[in-house]
């Protein structure tokens, strides 16, 4: 038994010291390139990804913000109704004759143009 133990702590010791066979690492250019790289994406990223999301919520805002008693407007969750109340934070869209609902003005998606809602 402590034969097979030398001589495993003797294996386990020439394998942690053995010289590394590996070719030499050859100089490393200029890192400009990579440098550039990174930026480059970094800028198509926002180009593609966060500058037109920052577009669409300013839209959003802009359509939350002006909204108005008689609006006809389409919900997230695609109902369509007419404003008969509008709050700091809701509003009360009339969906059907004497229905009302509750919704927070951040769920309305869309204005559709008036007579919208009686043509369909």
């Amino acid at each position: 038994m402590k034969i097979a133990m030398r001589s495993l702590l003797a294996l386990l010791a020439s394998a942690m010291v053995s010289p590394a066979f590996a070719a030499p690492a050859s100089p490393a250019g200029p890192g400009g390139v990579e440098l550039i790289m990174l930026v480059v994406m970094m800028v198509v990223f926002y180009f593609f990804l966060i500058r037109p999301q920052q577009k669409r919520a300013k839209e959003h805002k802009s359509l939350v913000e002006n909204l108005g008693k008689g609006d006809e407007v389409v919900t997230s969750g695609g109902i369509l109704g007419k404003i008969a109340k509008v709050t700091d934070d809701f509003v009360v869209v009339e969906i059907s004759n004497n229905l009302e609902i509750k919704l927070q003005k951040q769920s309305i998606q869309a204005t559709l143009p008036k007579g919208t809602i009686k043509s369909i």
